[in-house]
């Protein structure tokens, strides 16, 4: 039976309090939705052996909800409860962040799309505001109580605190929303202890916490600390997210947050006996479709996340302790009566010998279309929401009736277009910017439009546009974040009489496992894009490995419909990591999508990230 404990603050702010006695809380933060089911018991041990005593927990709504009212907590490493009952058996305590937005490098940061379908929803907000985003939040909670309440720590379980939202004084400042979410966990019988996270200067002037809540401080340290107890001398603070690392985003010259060194940060922080989490102490993967974005403050450029989420953290993206670990945890150690529990071994590793892989072509997705929408619903061509698909890819496509060229626009599309006139591919549209070469080697436009061949039939003609949606921005202010077409398409002819394009036919592919599965093997035309290609693993024994795929273009990859994510020849990453449990003695499917590739690359088997 496990035992009640009461979690408290110091009546003066001074500090947080177990059962009367106080307590510093050393947190790591990890995601169960970015880490293998298999791993997590290997990864809550890597951070209790680099002398933290609690770990903190993000919860995407979106990975929970994916689709109104759908609640899975069940399959693949969904299972929250048995995640943080897993760090009680371990002998961890867990700070619980379940927003209902988390930001967190996770698509739309963690808000489930399908609220994109309203054109006017107002997302972060009191239901005075709109009713119908904190109407989802309130069945969202209601579906977290019964599973959180049996969990906290006055019931016996390890969950000290529960997070309420997120870094909001960096997007508004609205107390009567924070107010409502507090309400909603009380309604449901869980009375805290809460708290609240936001950097220092967006605490003081927006007052993003709650009535009676502590203060976590983003990129906090033991000088913010300080600073914030003068301000705030009733409650206790602590270092929310200190960064071992740092994100990264498609098309930066290498991963970023190699250089960071926390040594003094966290020496000064265990010296005067301050409460931290390290975020994150184990970033794991972005897996399938769930990496984020940003949009760049002072160019407006849209930023997709790559999706490797390794974040330079002390525990690597496989779970190797790397030389950050080792050095915090000496420090850690330092000021601690016991001697920290011995570094877990590292997860096995394919054994590799150089080994390549070189897929055959499979079938193509023009082969595979589903059927289209009805006209009714394609007029207009609308993004992903409003047909209710939350990623994947689209194929929006129009007969042109008299087809003699001209100049294509298709607007601010979200996130990248492959175009096709006849089944030619004839360019395409990227929101990210790429490198010029390899803009230029595809005839890629970037906010500009796109000029057709010409052609002097004046027959019909059909246009196709092969749309992908990469990660939704999950920070600021540019959060509707819609995918696909978002603008009018028009088309200016040779004598520049421009038309806007109506009467689509829509094609719907959310490449999900089922689609993958079900793949019909045909390739009618071999020299159109838009290929899939399949090599057969064939293994005695299995073990972590990456797939090396910086001889492929851009695309997606599947390990026995297992999604691994994203690549694309843009960088910094090139390979894309496949957990063992993910793979199987026999033979392996290796499924590769690419939107440019009609030739097969090899794909080498490496054991690293880089």
């Amino acid at each position: 039976m496990n035992i009640a404990h009461v979690f408290s603050f110091a009546k003066n702010g001074d500090g947080f309090l177990l059962d009367g006695e106080p307590f510093q809380i050393r947190s790591g933060e990890m995601h169960p939705a970015r880490i293998p089911v298999e791993y997590w018991r290997h990864r809550i041990r890597m951070a209790k052996a680099m002398g933290m005593n609690s770990i903190a927990v993000y919860v995407m709504w979106n990975y929970y909800e994916p689709s109104e009212g759908a609640f899975d907590f069940h399959t693949g490493n969904r299972d929250i409860e048995a995640f943080i009952r897993l760090c009680q058996i371990e002998g961890m305590w867990v700070l619980f962040r379940p927003g209902p937005y988390v930001c967190a490098e996770w698509d739309l940061g963690g808000i489930p799309s399908y609220l994109l379908r309203y054109p006017d929803i107002q997302l972060r907000t009191d239901s005075a505001s709109d009713s119908r985003y904190m109407s989802a939040v309130a069945r969202y909670i209601d579906e977290l109580v019964p599973r959180v309440k049996p969990l906290m720590a006055i019931h016996g379980g390890p969950i000290l605190m529960i997070q309420i939202e997120n870094e909001f004084g960096s997007y508004a400042s609205n107390a009567a929303y924070l107010e409502e979410i507090r309400q909603l966990w009380i309604r449901g019988g869980i009375e805290g202890p809460f708290y609240t996270e936001d950097g220092l200067v967006q605490v003081e002037q927006n007052r993003s916490y709650v009535v009676d809540g502590a203060i976590a401080l983003s990129n906090g340290n033991a000088a913010q600390i300080e600073a914030a107890r003068k301000m705030f001398p009733a409650v206790p603070i602590m270092a929310g997210e200190v960064y071992p690392g740092w994100l990264t985003h498609w098309g930066d010259t290498a991963l970023q947050g190699t250089a960071v060194d926390l040594s003094a940060t966290l020496d000064e922080l265990m010296r005067k006996n301050f409460s931290f989490n390290l975020y994150v102490i184990h970033g794991g993967t972005s897996f399938g479709f769930y990496a984020g974005a940003n949009v760049d403050a002072d160019t407006g450029e849209y930023q997709p996340d790559i999706t490797s989420y390794d974040y330079s953290a002390p525990i690597s993206e496989q779970g190797v302790a790397t030389a950050k670990y080792m050095k915090y945890r000496e420090i850690i150690s330092r000021y601690l009566a016991t001697p920290l529990p011995d570094v877990p071994d590292p997860v096995a590793t394919l054994a590799i010998d150089s080994r390549s892989l070189v897929p055959q072509r499979f079938a193509s997705i023009w082969d595979n279309l589903p059927s289209s929408l009805p006209a009714g619903q394609t007029v207009d061509p609308q993004p992903f929401e409003m047909y209710g698909q939350m990623s994947g890819f689209v194929v929006y496509r129009k007969r042109l009736e008299h087809y003699r060229g001209g100049v294509l626009d298709i607007g601010d599309v979200h996130d990248y277009a492959c175009v096709f006139i006849g089944g030619e591919y004839v360019g395409g549209a990227s929101r990210a910017r790429m490198p010029r070469d390899r803009a230029q080697s595809l005839n890629i436009m970037h906010r500009s439009p796109l000029a057709l061949p010409s052609s002097g039939s004046n027959e019909a003609a059909v246009l196709d546009l092969l749309v992908e949606g990469m990660g939704r921005v999950n920070y600021g202010h540019t959060m509707i974040d819609r995918k696909g077409l978002v603008d009018p398409v028009t088309l200016r002819d040779e004598s520049g009489v421009t038309e806007v394009l109506t009467g689509w036919e829509v094609f719907l592919l959310p490449m999900n496992a089922s689609f993958i599965e079900d793949l019909c093997p045909v390739c009618t035309d071999p020299d159109r894009a838009g290929l899939f290609f399949r090599a057969v693993l064939s293994l005695d024994t299995v073990g972590d490995v990456y797939l090396d795929m910086s001889q492929w273009t851009k695309g997606v990859v599947w390990v026995n419909e297992h999604n691994l994510g994203r690549y694309w020849n843009i960088g910094p990453q090139t390979r894309l990591y496949c957990p063992a449990p993910w793979l199987k003695p026999g033979d392996n499917t290796i499924t590769v999508f690419d939107l440019h590739q009609m030739e097969a690359k090899p794909i080498d088997l490496v054991s690293t990230l880089t």
